[in-house]
């Protein structure tokens, strides 16, 4: 009878024990779930999904559309990118765009344009060739960034080790790329003032170059496209330069 009765208990005792942990897991199971769950609603949240509105563009001035930018490329070399949902942005911008600014970048696969200043789909121009000149082409597509779809900010942008102005101050020759470099050849001439060594080896002379030819865009825009002009001279949109350090992220505005 003794025994009859340990055995009994023995038995309660075990199933308490495996009903208390089955309960323990579903609960520990409850908790990660309701957890995870909780994570994912943040991160979904945290996530920028619009794109920006007529009335957002509207309400820009080029002073604001130029800090704006400043703060990004600080966001951008903090690694402190903006999280976004492009899958969201790509259908929310399908009907309309209205960037802030544009900006004329080189070819260069480095520069990566919208991560520089930390901006996402439908908030940029980007018009990209190697050596970042504009021509006809470039201006036309200015003119319709600016006067017909409302962009406040023209960015000329140059950057460290610049392959095109390399073979610009070498004087290079190679087909369809001797007449590119005919582009930038005149801000070679206008470095001659430089200081110290005048070839592609020397890291400041070629920043230095690049420079003359972020400055020179930026003139061949004014005098090359009175559209564009008027709109500067109004207020309505600044045309700025700017140097992009391939070692920092960092751009530095001229």
């Amino acid at each position: 009878m003794r025994k009859n009765n340990l055995m009994i208990l023995v038995v309660i005792g075990v199933t308490t024990v495996m009903t208390s942990c089955k309960n323990g897991t579903a609960a520990k199971q409850n908790v990660n779930s309701d957890t995870a769950s909780k994570k994912s609603t943040a991160t979904e949240i945290s996530l920028r999904k619009n794109v920006l509105t007529a009335e957002e563009q509207k309400a820009f001035t080029p002073d604001s559309v130029l800090q704006n930018l400043k703060a990004g490329n600080k966001r951008f070399v903090m690694n402190d990118l903006t999280k976004r949902d492009h899958s969201a942005m790509v259908r929310n911008a399908y009907k309309a765009q209205y960037p802030k600014a544009v900006v004329i970048s080189c070819l260069d696969s480095r520069v990566p344009v919208e991560d520089v200043f930390d901006k996402g789909i439908g908030d940029l121009f980007v018009g990209r060739v190697a050596g970042n000149f504009v021509n006809e082409d470039l201006l036309g597509s200015l003119e319709y960034g600016c006067k017909v779809s409302g962009a406040k900010l023209i960015v000329v942008l140059g950057h460290r080790s610049c392959g095109a102005i390399k073979a610009a101050i070498d004087n290079v020759k190679l087909g369809n790329i001797t007449a590119m470099l005919a582009k930038i050849e005149p801000a070679v001439v206008k470095s001659q003032d430089f200081k110290g060594e005048k070839t592609s080896k020397n890291d400041d002379f070629v920043e230095y170059v690049t420079k003359n030819n972020v400055i020179n865009t930026i003139e061949t825009i004014r005098s090359k496209s009175p559209i564009l002009k008027e709109m500067e001279d109004k207020g309505e949109i600044k045309i700025v330069g700017a140097f992009y350090d391939l070692k920092t992220g960092e751009v530095i505005f001229l």
